[in-house]
């Protein structure tokens, strides 16, 4: 019987969110696969990318108050999370996302959704991470908000790849925020799903393994 990440694996695969072959990425560097999230675009889709997620969130014990997704991407991850977790584990969240611009009208405020206080645990939901970037943007967005304490943050796939130095973007997270960055899989799941015949891309095995030898992070 397969496991979460396998499942989560075929289901990537399945919606051409994973794919192999020859790829330029933003980074300039020249990958043999390829994690395209905006790929998933229908109802069912990002139900059951909640569902992934919330496994993810449970099987690491995390403890948190409210779910936070950062604009736009982490929007529609950490409603379908606080479904997941409501619906198929009894455990009811709240959420909260970010503006882009602070309203000054009606509630007013930075965010939206579940009232941040002073003293709450969050857990920010997020696809992918390759700088932390969105997580370094909303960090203050967050404090000040509310004295909040930030348990964790989920993504989908960590590329285990080098951030700015030898370690990776979730390492160099944790090194300066103390902010633990946890992924439903890794590259080095996808390479073993592909051993084990999970997924097929056999083929293009060799070629990750000396990608990840070449890029990957140092932990």
């Amino acid at each position: 019987m397969l496991n979460y990440k396998q499942r989560f694996i075929q289901f990537m695969v399945e919606n051409e969110v994973l794919l192999f072959g020859d790829f330029t990425l933003k980074s300039g560097r020249k990958a043999p696969y390829f994690i395209n999230a905006g790929k998933y675009r229908t109802g069912s889709q990002i139900a059951r990318l909640g569902e992934y997620y919330a496994e993810c969130y449970l099987s690491h014990n995390i403890c948190a108050d409210t779910l936070v997704g950062p604009a736009y991407k982490g929007i529609p991850l950490a409603v379908s999370v606080s479904i997941a977790l409501a619906k198929n584990h009894g455990l009811d969240l709240g959420f909260c996302f970010d503006r882009k611009e602070v309203k000054d009208h009606g509630e007013g405020g930075m965010f939206v959704g579940q009232t941040l206080r002073d003293g709450d645990s969050v857990c920010l939901v997020e696809d992918v991470m390759t700088s932390g970037k969105a997580l370094r943007e909303i960090l203050p967005k967050l404090k000040q908000e509310a004295n909040v304490r930030v348990a964790a943050m989920l993504i989908s796939v960590d590329r285990q790849e080098k951030g700015t130095g030898e370690k990776s973007a979730a390492a160099e997270v944790f090194e300066t925020y103390g902010i633990p960055v946890y992924s439903i899989v890794t590259v080095t799941d996808i390479i073993e799903a592909i051993e084990e015949g999970v997924i097929g891309g056999r083929e293009y095995l060799s070629a990750m393994k000396e990608y990840r030898g070449q890029y990957g992070a140092k932990e």
